[in-house]
């Protein structure tokens, strides 16, 4: 299939309007009120955009082909579309294509939908300034609160937490309430819905859909592998939801098959299990494929209609309507400082496993092998394993945060930063979680099977066996024992620390430095 070029400019080309990867909303602001004959709309494939977080190949195949399908749906809409595809155009970054889209059509105005990214509102900025056009940002509606509503909501709250938000967010909108009252009797069944497999693991479920390549994503495929051969992953397995009507089919389908089974085990981890109960909606969510609205409305008349429990619904409901919104709200209320948190001063290096998957560890081995297949890991996965084992090995929060956003396919900076700096790695102190979240070896045993197949034991912290989870745990409460022990979330693990005797905490150290020293051949 032939690729997408760039065309002609109308006659006279009054708007300019940059649609951005993660913007594919068929009913944006931007898109309103275009006109074929005075407006040119503008997609690039930036190679770097793949590069300054380095993309796995899933990651970029999903972007791009996202982006493909709705030029072509644009086209069909007799709107103007410069596209400019991956090996048409010799622009490294965005901003360049920007500048020389500019010269070609000579638009009175640039418009665009406000980004997801600190970064890319620079580069906007800096576009403008030097095509001479002036920007006009308009809001971004995907969302339910706006960034200004968002920041007036946080102006009055001295601490700032998601369940409060989530709170005022249902109260809001009437989402599962009752007159005035919560559905159900209670705001957070999340006690409901942190059980474990069992031994037995798993029952038989539903497979979720999948959605094989068609041209246009086979196409992108064969881009992908041409121009980003040295990045990590694969492309062979793709099967994500890259149109409009894909997006509603997983909607539907998630809604009908696996939300009336998500709540209780949403936390549980399995071998050979990637994807389990989980919706895998983010992805389409995040380039605004699908309204979060619509998602909410499907979910809540899941459980009206007495298909789906309140534990299963109100625990997916807050994932949406709490803490999605609360993370990007929080992302743009503390920009660019974020970027650069690093509460506990961690700098060493990501260990060289995380873009492998090759390591001992069978939990690591078994998330970050299926991220790189895939490019998905839930989230547990990506908190209490591969996030918590950064936090606790001292990995350096930037480096941490780069990998996050280059994995997975539904990553996008404004729901990437917040969920890496604040909750897997409190690089920010604290700034909006209430404790760091750790554990030994023992919680993933607990969660999960992974213990099962591995050659470490999550009981032991010290000696060849020993888990590198609870050795590094331990080590971590050691090293910080005198701020965890005033921290009343924190105070009980620093009381089990001070069971050891001194010999015994003398051990972990000494071991969780070898540790650190032979990261790399765990």
């Amino acid at each position: 299939m032939p690729k997408p070029r760039s065309i002609p400019s109308p006659k006279r080309c009054r708007h300019l309007i940059v649609v951005l990867g993660d913007q594919l909303d068929a009913n944006s602001p931007a898109l309103a009120d275009a006109d074929p004959g005075q407006d040119v709309v503008l997609m690039v494939e930036a190679p770097a955009e793949s590069t300054q977080a380095w993309s796995a190949k899933a990651r970029i195949t999903f972007f791009l082909a996202a982006m493909r399908h709705f030029a072509a749906g644009l086209r069909e809409r007799g709107l103007t579309v410069d596209y400019l595809a991956l090996g048409t155009h010799t622009h490294a970054g965005l901003d360049a294509a920007i500048a020389a889209a500019a010269r070609r059509h000579s638009p009175d105005r640039l418009m665009v939908v406000e980004p997801g990214e600190w970064r890319v509102e620079r580069l906007l900025d800096d576009a403008s300034r030097a095509t001479g056009a002036p920007l006009l940002v308009l809001d971004d509606t995907h969302f339910y609160v706006s960034r200004a509503e968002f920041a007036g909501w946080a102006s009055g709250y001295k601490q700032l937490r998601m369940e409060s938000f989530y709170r005022w967010m249902r109260k809001r909108t009437g989402v599962l309430m009752e007159g005035g009252e919560p559905a159900g009797g209670r705001w957070n069944f999340d006690a409901d819905n942190r059980e474990s497999f069992g031994r037995e693991g798993p029952p038989p479920g539903p497979a979720r859909p999948t959605f094989p390549p068609d041209a246009i994503t086979r196409s992108v495929m064969e881009d992908v592998e041409r121009h980003f051969q040295g990045h990590p992953g694969k492309t062979g397995r793709f099967d994500w939801p890259v149109t409009r009507a894909q997006a509603l089919g997983a909607l539907e389908a998630f809604a009908r098959d696996r939300l009336p089974v998500f709540g209780r085990h949403q936390d549980a981890m399995w071998t050979g299990e990637p994807t389990l109960s989980h919706s895998l909606l983010a992805a389409a969510l995040n380039v605004k494929l699908l309204n979060p609205r619509e998602v909410v409305a499907a979910a809540e008349a899941a459980w009206t209609g007495g298909k789906a429990p309140i534990e299963s619904v109100e625990g997916f409901i807050r994932q949406i309507l709490g803490w999605r919104e609360f993370i990007r709200g929080m992302y743009w209320v503390d920009m660019p400082a974020m970027a650069q948190a690093n509460h506990f001063g961690h700098r060493a290096p990501l260990p060289r496993w995380y873009w492998t998957g090759q390591t001992r560890m069978q939990c690591m081995r078994e998330s970050i092998g299926q991220t790189l297949e895939l490019g998905y890991a839930h989230h547990i996965q990506r908190l209490m394993v591969t996030g918590q084992f950064a936090l606790l090995a001292g990995v350096d929060p930037a480096e941490v945060a780069k990998w996050y956003l280059g994995v997975y396919v539904d990553a996008v900076e404004w729901a990437e930063l917040p969920n890496v700096a604040g909750m897997a790695l409190y690089a920010n102190g604290g700034r909006f979680t209430s404790k760091p979240y750790v554990a030994s070896g023992a919680y993933i045993d607990r969660m999960s099977n992974y213990c099962r197949g591995c050659p470490y034991r999550p009981k032991e912290s010290t000696g060849e066996r020993a888990c590198p989870v609870t050795t590094l745990y331990w080590d971590f409460l050691d090293r910080n024992e005198r701020e965890f022990a005033g921290h009343p979330r924190t105070a009980l693990m620093v009381k089990n620390l001070q069971r050891l005797s001194d010999a015994q905490r003398q051990a972990i150290r000494d071991w969780a430095r070898r540790t650190r020293e032979r990261i790399d051949e765990l």
